[in-house]
Parts: structure tokens; C-alpha cells; sequence
């Protein structure tokens, strides 16, 4: 590529009928059949470690069991019962590491049961055919809960709190609800209109109002919340994308790969999404995969991820890596990013056109530098080494806060704060995963109700 004549970064790199066959649905649901052939395959387990494996403990045997006897609308029931957003779960949790790991028939030739797509067949089918609600809400209580952040810890708490017959509002900054479910997630793992769907499903409990485009700055409006609402939960988030703190890292063509794959999610064309024909991603997460699969989709002809680490130490699990390879997406390990390079043609900086990284080798004191240096072409940059909390926001809220800028709970999601609730991502000791915010939104709703009835009104 002549530098002069700018990066390849483009959009329509395929046929536009491609788009669409690339981006379907990247594991597909189970027929009727399947699901039957699957569920007759579970031992139902006495004390079942899967259940144990799961953050939200659904009843894994019972789901399964229903459905092997037909009932499928009731193995929903058992799977949203803890898990409002069950269905979203089943698509994007990694479950090869958590209950199918945990599955007895897991070292058997056949391997685990296949209780993700289970879970998804049964709570698709039941959403997918309207008929009297699954669950419903109780005689209003009089009390108005704020929760703060509409991702799967908040709506899981406002849904869980709805049922218990209190009055919800939930605000968001983006202009859309749903958090994780609607801006971050492949759009291959979570394809089509689910998330808005899953959303409907859970605001028809009724008694939920949502604030989409109300942004709350916790350090100055906390105190009014509090005082406006019987309890407050604070389901925030990661906003803040970490920084690499390497010069070039301002240049034009670098990007946080939550930010591109949030705008991923919200083009309705993708024929028109630009994309690099070299794309280098730095990190080792979910998210670090997902931005490099999608830029593989879209039309990407070399597509790598640079990780500082070794591969074995990636966060992202081994399924995911597997996914990355399948789709010719480069793995390099052991290599710090150094410096992100420009064209700076005219000593005004351009654009990003390479990265450098600093190689390392690893002994028993840690990774070190080795002295030696690698250098990869890029059209395009995706940073996606995490998320961090609105630090200034949340250390001027007067809230405790940990080593990192999350918020500090004890077991019931409690803050220091008194009336003031938090969980998911943004809490301290969170391990980022979908079902483990939905899990804290269950505790918070079980504490905060149980607050509500003991205090009086």
C-alpha cells in the first residue's frame, strides 16, 4: 500500500448477498427433534454439579426433563425462573467452561450434554408463541426502586423487583435499552432482533419504566436518587475503555473494539460498515475475539490478534480461540504493543498504518522483554485490552470503592451506602460474564425487597 494514498479502510469488501450468510446466526437453534435427541441424553443428576456451574443455579435436570416429556413452555419456566434473560444467556455464555464443563458425560466419548442450546430452544419456543404470561406480577407494593444501567444485571433485578409488585424506573445513556445485550455483543452470537426481544419479554411483567438517553452522573445526582426512591441499584457497568498509554493511540484509524462492535450492532447495513484490509486487534478477551471475527466477516482479508501473554493465558476460552483460528484469524502471543505507527506525511501525525510490539519471553520471574521488536501493517486498530468503571463519577458518589474504581458490596449487593444497591460488572470482584450479572441483579432484587418489607413505609 503507497501511504500517500491513505489506508484501506472501506466498506462493500463482499458481494452484499454475503452479508447477510455471514452474519446468521453463528450456532443456530435445535430442531424439535434435536432437542429431544439432546435432552434424552441427560442422567438427571442427583445434587447435578451443572447446577452448582451455573451463576443463576438454574435447575438444569428439570429444564432438560421437560422438555424430553414435551413440556417445553414449563422447562422455560424453570430456566427463567433465575434467569430472566435466559435466552440471551444460552447464546453468548461461555458454557463449555462453566455447566457443560461440569457435566459427567463432559469425558465421554459423545462429550456434555448440550445444555446451551437446550436452554435457548426452550425459552425461544415459549417467547415465540404468546398464550397466558409465565409469570405474573404481584398487588402493588407502593415503592419505587431506581436502577441505573439497563444491561443484564439491571434488567434482572427490575424485572425480579416488578414481579415482587414494586414500582421500577431504569436509566440508561445510550439512546437504546438492553446494555451488553444490545451494543455488545457479535452480532453471530446474539443475531437478529433477540436483545430487543428479550427486552419486550421482560418489561411486559409490567411496572417497569425505562429512560433510555438519561444519563446519570452518580457523582452529583446519587443523593437525589436516593432521596426520590425507596432504593437505588447501581448497574452501571465498564463505560470507560482502557487505555494503552502508547503513543499513536490518538491516531485516526484506532478504535475501541467495544466502540466498533457497539456500531456494529447498530448499522442496518453492514455493506456499508467500513473495515480495514489488515486489521490488528490487541488483546486476548471475548471481546478481543469478537472484534476480529467480525472484521474477518466483514470482509477483512488479514485479520490478527497480538496478545501480550501466551495464548494458554488468554482470558478468552479455548472455544473461542478455536472460533478465531476457523475463521483465519492470526494468534500471536507474547508481544507488548509499543507504539502504534502513522503515515505522518506532513509531521502532523496522519493515520494509524502499523503497530510495533516489544517482544517477551517468559520465565519464572514473569514475561520479559527480550529486546527484539515485530511490526504488523494495519489499515485498522482495535484496542481490546477491557473496560474500566467511570472512576470520577463514581469517586465523587461517596460510595467504597475497590483498587480499580469498582464499587465494594457485600453478599447481598449491599453498598456503603445505606438504600443504595450494585452489581454486575461494575461491582468489585465481578468476572465479566453475562450470567454472573444476572445472578447479582436476582440477589440485589431478593435484598432490596427484603429491605422494603422490613422497613416501614
Amino acid at each position: 500500500m503507497d501511504p500517500a494514498a491513505g489506508p484501506d479502510l472501506r466498506s462493500g469488501r463482499l458481494p452484499a448477498a454475503q452479508y447477510a450468510l455471514r452474519f446468521a446466526d453463528a450456532t443456530g437453534p435445535l430442531s424439535a427433534a434435536q432437542a429431544l435427541v439432546a435432552a434424552e441424553r441427560c442422567l438427571g443428576c442427583f445434587d447435578a454439579p451443572c447446577v452448582r456451574a451455573c451463576p443463576t443455579a438454574i435447575d438444569v435436570p428439570a429444564f432438560i426433563r421437560r422438555i424430553a416429556e414435551g413440556n417445553v413452555r414449563g422447562a422455560a419456566r424453570a430456566i427463567l425462573e433465575p434467569n430472566p434473560l435466559g435466552g440471551t444467556c444460552a447464546r453468548a455464555c461461555p458454557t463449555e467452561i462453566l455447566c457443560e464443563r461440569a457435566c459427567v458425560l463432559a469425558p465421554e466419548p459423545g462429550g456434555p450434554v448440550d445444555i446451551g442450546r437446550l436452554q435457548r430452544f426452550a425459552v425461544d419456543a415459549a417467547l415465540a408463541r404468546p398464550g397466558p404470561p409465565l409469570f405474573v406480577r404481584a398487588s402493588a407494593t407502593g415503592r419505587r426502586i431506581a436502577v441505573v444501567g439497563t444491561g443484564p444485571a439491571g434488567l434482572s433485578c427490575a424485572h425480579a423487583l416488578a414481579r415482587r409488585g414494586h414500582d421500577v424506573v431504569m436509566h440508561d445513556a445510550r439512546p437504546k435499552a438492553g446494555g451488553l445485550n444490545e451494543y455488545g455483543l457479535a452480532a453471530y452470537k446474539v443475531a437478529g432482533d433477540h436483545a430487543a426481544h428479550e427486552l419486550a419479554w421482560i418489561l411486559s411483567i409490567g411496572g417497569v419504566a425505562v429512560r433510555a438517553g438519561s444519563a446519570i452522573d452518580l457523582g452529583r445526582e446519587l443523593d437525589a436518587l436516593a432521596r426520590d426512591h425507596d432504593a437505588v441499584f447501581l448497574a452501571t457497568g465498564l463505560p470507560a475503555a482502557r487505555r494503552l498509554g502508547i503513543p499513536g493511540e490518538e491516531l485516526p484509524g484506532v478504535l475501541d473494539a467495544v466502540q466498533f462492535i457497539a456500531q456494529l450492532r447498530q448499522c442496518e447495513d453492514l455493506s456499508r460498515f467500513p473495515i480495514g484490509r489488515r486489521v490488528v486487534v490487541i488483546g486476548g478477551g471475548m471481546t478481543a475475539i469478537d472484534a476480529a471475527v467480525q472484521s474477518h466477516l466483514l470482509g477483512a482479508e488479514e485479520v490478527r490478534i497480538v496478545y501480550r501473554r501466551s495464548l494458554d493465558a488468554m482470558p478468552a476460552s479455548g472455544a473461542e480461540r478455536d472460533r478465531a483460528l476457523r475463521h483465519g484469524v492470526l494468534l500471536h502471543q507474547g508481544l507488548a504493543p509499543e507504539a502504534i505507527l502513522g503515515s505522518d506525511l506532513r509531521g502532523a501525525g496522519g493515520y494509524a498504518t502499523a503497530v510495533r510490539f516489544a517482544r517477551q519471553r517468559f520465565d519464572d520471574s514473569g514475561r520479559v522483554p527480550t529486546g527484539e521488536y515485530e511490526t504488523f501493517a494495519a489499515d485498522l486498530v482495535l484496542k481490546a485490552i477491557g473496560q474500566v468503571p467511570a472512576q470520577a463519577a463514581l469517586a465523587a458518589s461517596g460510595l467504597r470503592l475497590a483498587d480499580g474504581g469498582r464499587i465494594v458490596v457485600d453478599e447481598q449487593m449491599r453498598t456503603s451506602r445505606p438504600g443504595v444497591w450494585a452489581g454486575g460488572d461494575c461491582r468489585a470482584g465481578s468476572d465479566e460474564l453475562t450470567v454472573s450479572a444476572v445472578a447479582d441483579g436476582q440477589r440485589a432484587a431478593r435484598s432490596i425487597h427484603a429491605a422494603l418489607a422490613g422497613a416501614r413505609p
